[in-house]
């Protein structure tokens, strides 16, 4: 079944990992798909290649940068002749531990992280919120994670960052309602892509596997099946819903 049939939607950070796997459940599913990468053209190239479909594309976004925001916003609503769909996805992971970071790295770790992870999706929300009003309907997912509950002792800034993205997507939530936008949120635990199945298979990685009474990760198709939910017609009553995937990892 095509669930998302007909639908256009953007993708940050959809060329690897979890993202790659929203951009492909989306095509699988109907959806026509642009997403965006960060200087890694091949990869992205690549990933465009799988997907199922036609009229897909993918263009370079620099989170930071306020320009390119509006730009690929109205970059791929043009390619797309609308939008409909917004998953904010991009996101980086920058170790700072408060007792082993000098205060030049600590104040850089929490600028980038920030400027990444909340501060650039909250613009991109901006803009697409902009196409949605004029079109009274749309859908917002933001991806956060079980460290914006949980927090995270290395890395606080990130944990810090998603819980504002949690804020932020409920407070979109109750703005945007008159509009009929859905805004919501999924929060997964660690999930096992290219990039962390380094930690995964090092002495760490049991621990970690632990953490959950499923003894395993999460995979990226289970991040993607949730948004896609979430995207769906007939759940607009989920508006505000941040919603947890972290196999029992932690509880809230």
């Amino acid at each position: 079944m095509a669930l998302l049939k007909g639908k256009k939607a953007l993708v940050t950070g959809g060329s690897r990992g979890i993202g790659r796997s929203i951009s492909q459940t989306f095509a699988e599913n109907g959806a026509q798909v642009v997403f965006t990468y960060y200087k890694k053209k091949d990869i992205a190239i690549q990933t465009l290649k799988k997907l199922n479909g036609e009229g897909h594309q993918c263009i370079e976004l620099d989170l930071r940068n306020e320009e390119h925001i509006e730009k690929a916003v109205i970059d791929a609503i043009t390619i797309m002749d609308g939008l409909d769909i917004l998953v904010n996805n991009a996101g980086i992971f920058i170790d700072h531990p408060i007792n082993k970071t000098s205060f030049g790295d600590w104040k850089n770790s929490w600028q980038s992280t920030l400027d990444t992870n909340l501060i650039g999706p909250a613009n991109v929300c901006f803009y697409s919120a902009k196409h949605f009003i004029k079109e009274k309907k749309g859908k917002i997912i933001n991806i956060s994670s079980r460290g914006a509950y949980r927090g995270e002792p290395n890395a606080p800034a990130y944990g810090a960052s998603k819980a504002g993205l949690n804020s932020l997507s409920q407070s979109l939530a109750v703005a945007l309602a008159p509009y009929n936008i859905f805004v919501g949120a999924v929060a997964p635990g660690f999930v096992e892509t290219d990039m962390t199945k380094e930690i995964l298979s090092s002495p760490e990685g049991k621990s970690i596997i632990d953490q959950s009474p499923m003894k395993r990760v999460g995979k990226p198709e289970e991040i993607a099946n949730a948004v896609m939910m979430l995207s769906m017609d007939g759940i607009d009553y989920a508006s505000g819903a941040v919603i947890d995937l972290n196999g029992a990892s932690y509880l809230r």
